[in-house]
């Protein structure tokens, strides 16, 4: 059999849970009608189920099912929400605020605004990764219509104080959006008590399957948005296109799991990933991106002097399956702009390593991974001298 390395790469994806795809296979054999074919019992099966699982997805947002718009994933869902909201708030204003260490699925919705005449404010954030909330406050305008503030970061695993944004956002009545790709299903969402009005999900991070998401979209107070695919009405208006009930199923069941163990996961994943950094710690001239504690608890990232980036994930190659950042950036030449943002050097930002632990992750892996870890960079800088 050949050897797999170990899989640390969860930011980027995770495996479908067994029990998740337990929950799916029926509905590609047996109840694999379409859910907008209301005239017949297929129509009906696949129409009750997309129906629980809307509800089970609400629920795990303190949201009500009218407010889930099922997408393809948290890309589609983040465009949707900032494009939606800059194309029917256009009379109103014209200037959103985001922050530098958003994933490109909301920078680059915000590039495209810039080039049709909206400004954006890009928030800096603290050597620890989050927002400073005072230049927040600095930055609304009169004419400002979106706020978008990722949940947990995609690369340090930073939690945001979404609380206190929705406040400010609430206050000053402006449009408040979370990416929250990396959030659901591992720290506790409240829609109602942080006040979002618009928050992206999909469902490959939290082990179910790709190619579905979804957005929640405020409706009291309403939040106007305009749709970005047309063609047939679904998803009341907001997205067309013919609803997929095996990966709705899959989603919500992902969730559902997610929630039911969040509190058991959340300490051993905690666990492991100070078992991780502490096994680390001989090495000498490491930096610990993002704040120590106000992270995902799956996320370590590490960042090692005296070391050729390159190198030290081919070292690792045949021992660990992570990554230096975002999967979507792993063909950019350029540092991580996340570990930019935190000050560090090109140099060290390309020294990184993005360990994404996960719920089939066991302790004796992590004991391997740091062997590997320590050996790899202990005998680059040996080469390097």
């Amino acid at each position: 059999m050949v050897h797999r390395p170990i899989y640390l790469d969860c930011h980027a994806t995770t495996p479908v849970d067994p029990r998740v795809l337990e929950a799916m296979l029926p509905l590609f054999t047996e109840q694999f009608g379409n859910p907008a074919s209301l005239t017949h019992a297929y129509g009906w099966e696949a129409e009750a189920a997309v129906t629980r699982s809307r509800q089970t997805i609400a629920e795990a947002l303190n949201a009500s099912p009218e407010e889930i718009v099922f997408t393809s994933g948290a890309t589609e869902a983040n465009n949707l929400a900032i494009k939606g909201i800059a194309e029917a708030c256009f009379s109103r204003g014209r200037h959103i605020i985001t922050v530098q260490t958003e994933h490109s699925a909301v920078l680059d919705p915000c590039q495209y605004l810039a080039s049709l005449g909206f400004e954006i404010t890009y928030l800096p954030v603290q050597p620890d990764g989050l927002v400073n909330l005072d230049a927040l406050d600095k930055a609304f305008r009169d004419d400002t219509v979106l706020v978008s503030v990722m949940a947990a970061n995609n690369e340090i695993g930073v939690l945001q104080p979404l609380a206190e944004i929705g406040a400010r956002c609430r206050d000053r009545q402006v449009f408040f959006h979370s990416d929250a790709a990396q959030a659901i299903g591992k720290i506790p969402l409240d829609v109602q008590g942080m006040q979002l009005d618009l928050v992206s999900l999909t469902a490959h991070k939290v082990y179910g399957p790709k190619g579905i998401g979804a957005l929640y979209v405020r409706r009291r107070p309403r939040v106007p948005l305009a749709a970005q695919l047309h063609g047939g009405g679904h998803e009341r208006g907001l997205r067309s296109g013919t609803l997929y009930p095996p990966q709705i199923v899959g989603f919500a069941k992902a969730v559902e799991l997610g929630l039911a163990e969040l509190e058991a996961e959340r300490d051993r994943l905690i666990a492991l990933r100070q078992h991780l950094w502490q096994g680390l710690q001989p090495l000498p001239g490491l930096h610990l991106n993002g704040h120590a504690t106000q992270r995902l608890p799956n996320n370590l990232n590490v960042s090692f002097e005296r070391v050729d980036g390159q190198a030290l994930l081919l070292g690792l190659r045949g021992t660990v399956a992570l990554s230096s950042g975002a999967a979507c950036s792993t063909a950019s030449t350029a540092p991580s702009h996340v570990l930019k943002s935190l000050g560090r050097t090109d140099a060290l930002a390309y020294a990184s390593l993005r360990f994404g632990l996960g719920r089939f992750t066991t302790a004796a892996e992590i004991d391997q991974v740091v062997a590997g870890v320590t050996t790899t960079v202990q005998a680059l800088r040996q080469a390097a001298e």
